[in-house]
């Protein structure tokens, strides 16, 4: 039942198409009920799905952060580093991280498959424990970082494929160490799951995102939802939009970040 409701998160959005159907059976029956019909669909469809549609902020924000997917079977690092590169981003969080990148900006930290690159100093990092209950392989897909008074995850949960059951669980650990978290926070990472998931929901709940812009990042050769996810708390993400295909099954997704506090990254800029 979980993957089911997984899955038609990311395809629920897609109904909006039924609407110039519906619009053109309306017209060619001439019937008001019919119209009434389109409206009460269409109405239905904008106030659940329509905030995308919303142009993005034109606020420059504090932050330009970029969240990837890298893939371990990426043959181009090089080429999907200068695609990341070509926005002048001040965070990157990848995932599938499994070479030595050579990524221009200053400070870095790795721990496991998950990496964050920073403009600014890292003052402490440490990997985060989100590996689902049950699951024995070597499984480090986390990390917690503090960058200017802001602290930063890094996050990449398990896939969703005959079930949620492990997706699920490792949603609920990150929401318990979110839920201790005091300052401004930061989230980069591929939740293998859209925002109006229920299994993202002790993420989502503490977390906001932004509402403009579809942003749709997976698969990179047809994008039918965003599962890479820019979220924050005590801020803002006022744009979020996707680059480039690079040699990810992913697509990279860029956003605008505003966050709070005297020390927060970019607020002396």
């Amino acid at each position: 039942m979980g993957v089911v409701l997984a899955w038609s998160a990311i395809a629920l959005p897609w109904l909006g198409l039924g609407v110039p159907v519906l619009f053109g059976v309306a017209v060619w029956r001439r019937s008001l009920s019919a119209y009434l019909a389109v409206l009460v669909c269409a109405s239905g469809w904008l106030a659940a799905f329509g905030g995308p549609l919303l142009p993005a902020s034109a606020a420059p924000g504090d932050l330009v952060v970029v969240q990837h997917n890298f893939s371990d079977e990426n043959r181009d690092p090089a080429g999907t580093i200068a695609t990341l590169m070509a926005v002048r981003p001040d965070l990157i969080g990848l995932e599938e991280v499994t070479v030595d990148l050579e990524v221009p900006l200053p400070h870095h930290v790795v721990f496991g498959t998950v990496g964050l690159w920073s403009r600014y100093p890292i003052s402490s990092a440490a990997p985060v424990d989100i590996k689902p209950h049950g699951l024995d392989a070597d499984w480090r897909r986390g990390l917690r970082a503090v960058v200017r008074g802001v602290v930063v995850y890094v996050v990449h949960l398990p896939s969703v494929r005959l079930d949620t059951g492990w997706r699920d669980d490792s949603a609920a650990q990150l929401g318990r160490w979110l839920a201790g978290e005091r300052g401004p926070v930061v989230l980069m990472g591929d939740l293998n799951g859209t925002v109006e998931d229920r299994g993202l929901r002790p993420i989502t709940a503490r977390m906001s995102t932004a509402r403009g812009g579809f942003a749709w990042s997976f698969p990179a050769a047809f994008p039918v939802g965003r599962i890479d996810q820019v979220m924050v708390r005590g801020g803002e993400v006022s744009g979020v939009w996707t680059l480039a295909r690079t040699g990810s099954d992913h697509l990279p997704v860029a956003a605008r970040v505003t966050v709070g506090g005297a020390g927060a990254p970019g607020s002396a800029r």
